[in-house]
C-alpha cells in the first residue's frame, strides 16, 4: 500500500448543517498527523475539473459555527461516468492527494464506492445528510439541527392551527426516510406522522379524521415525509378536500430551510468526533469504510453496508407513541 501524504476532502450531495465543523476536524487531525492537506471545491465537479485549494490550519479557523460547507457542493453528472472518474482520479495524480475523504450521503457515498474499487484509491466516508438514512449508523451529521429547524417551525404553526381551528399539513424532507417527521411529530406534540416506512392497510389519514380530529380536537398538525411517488402534503390535503370538507386543511412545506442555520452543539460534536477519527481511520490503513456512531462509540461502516436503505429501520413503537400521545 502506497504511503499516504497528501489527504483531499470534499462535500457532495445535500449541504448539512454541520459539514463546516467536519471539514475542521479533518483538516486540523490530518495536519496534526504530519499529512497535508487539499481542499476539493464542489465535490465530486471539482475532482473532475480540477478545482483544488490547499487548506492549512488558519484555513479552517471560524467555520464550526456555520451552516453549510465551504467547499460548495454540486452535482456531478461526470462523475457517473467510467470517463468523468477516469479525470478525477488523473486529478488526484496530478494534484498529489493520496486518500480521499468524502463527507455526503447515500448517493455520494455510492461514487465514493465506486470510485475507490475502480481505482484502488483509499477513502474514508463521514455521514452528512439531514436524512439520517445512512446504515451503520445511529445519527448522521445535520439531522438534529434540521429536527430542531422543524420543531421550531411547528411550534409557530400551532399557535395558527389552534386560533382558526385547522387542520395544517406539514411536509419535511427525508427522500425515502421518514425519520425527521416521524421524530419532530413526537418532540412537536402533533397529531399524527405519515412515512414511507409504514407498511400497513390502515388509511391512516382517515384515522386520524375519524378517531382524532373529530373526535376530541378542534386543530392538528400533520407531519409528512416527501414522497413523489404519492404526492406528499399536498395530495393529503386535496383528499380533505374533497372527502372530509367540513375541515379546513392548510399545507406548508418547509423545504430547504431545513438545510440551513447554525448547526447545534450534538451536530458540531458529532462531527468533529467523526472528522478527526476518519484521519485515524487512515492512519490504521482502513480505506472505503464510513465513520458511524453506534451507542455513542465511532465504528467502521463499509460502504456496502452504509448505503443499504434497508440497514435501518423505524422503530414501530416510536409510530404508536405518536398515536397515544394525541388522543
Amino acid at each position: 500500500m502506497a504511503t499516504i501524504k497528501c489527504i483531499g476532502i470534499l462535500t457532495s450531495g445535500g449541504d448539512a448543517p454541520g459539514m463546516n465543523a467536519a471539514i475542521r476536524a479533518v483538516t486540523r487531525r490530518a495536519i496534526y498527523s504530519g499529512y497535508r492537506v487539499k481542499g476539493i471545491l464542489r465535490g465530486y465537479k471539482g475532482l473532475v475539473a480540477d478545482e483544488i485549494i490547499d487548506l492549512q490550519s488558519d484555513s479552517v479557523s471560524n467555520i464550526i459555527q456555520q451552516g453549510g460547507t465551504m467547499l460548495k457542493t454540486a452535482r456531478c453528472e461526470e462523475f457517473m461516468t467510467e470517463q468523468g472518474r477516469r479525470a478525477a482520479y488523473e486529478t488526484m495524480k496530478k494534484q498529489g492527494i493520496d486518500a480521499l475523504v468524502v463527507i455526503g450521503g447515500d448517493g455520494s457515498l455510492t461514487g465514493a464506492s465506486i470510485f475507490a474499487q475502480e481505482f484502488d484509491v483509499p477513502i474514508v466516508g463521514l455521514p452528512g445528510t439531514i436524512d439520517n438514512d445512512l446504515g451503520g449508523t445511529d445519527t448522521t451529521i445535520g439531522y438534529d439541527t434540521a429536527l430542531n429547524t422543524i420543531i421550531e417551525a411547528v411550534d409557530k404553526l400551532r399557535d395558527t392551527a389552534t386560533s382558526h381551528e385547522r387542520l395544517f399539513f406539514v411536509e419535511v424532507m427525508g427522500h425515502t426516510a421518514g425519520y425527521l417527521a416521524l421524530n419532530s411529530a413526537i418532540a412537536s406534540g402533533a397529531e399524527a406522522a405519515i412515512i414511507p416506512e409504514m407498511h400497513t392497510d390502515v388509511d391512516q389519514l382517515g384515522q386520524l379524521i375519524n378517531q382524532g380530529f373529530r373526535k376530541s380536537k378542534n386543530s392538528a398538525i400533520v407531519l409528512v415525509a416527501e414522497n413523489p411517488q404519492t404526492g406528499g402534503a399536498m395530495a393529503l390535503a386535496e383528499r380533505v378536500k374533497q372527502e372530509f370538507p367540513q375541515y379546513e386543511a392548510r399545507v406548508t412545506i418547509l423545504g430547504h430551510i431545513q438545510r440551513g442555520g447554525s448547526p447545534t452543539a450534538i451536530d458540531r460534536i458529532l462531527a468533529s468526533r467523526l472528522g478527526a477519527a476518519a484521519i485515524g481511520a487512515l492512519l490504521e490503513g482502513q480505506r472505503n469504510v464510513m465513520m458511524g456512531m453506534r451507542n455513542g462509540q465511532i465504528v467502521y461502516v463499509p460502504f456496502s453496508r452504509a448505503i443499504n436503505h434497508h440497514e435501518k429501520s423505524i422503530d414501530t413503537g416510536d409510530e404508536d407513541l405518536v398515536r397515544i400521545l394525541s388522543i
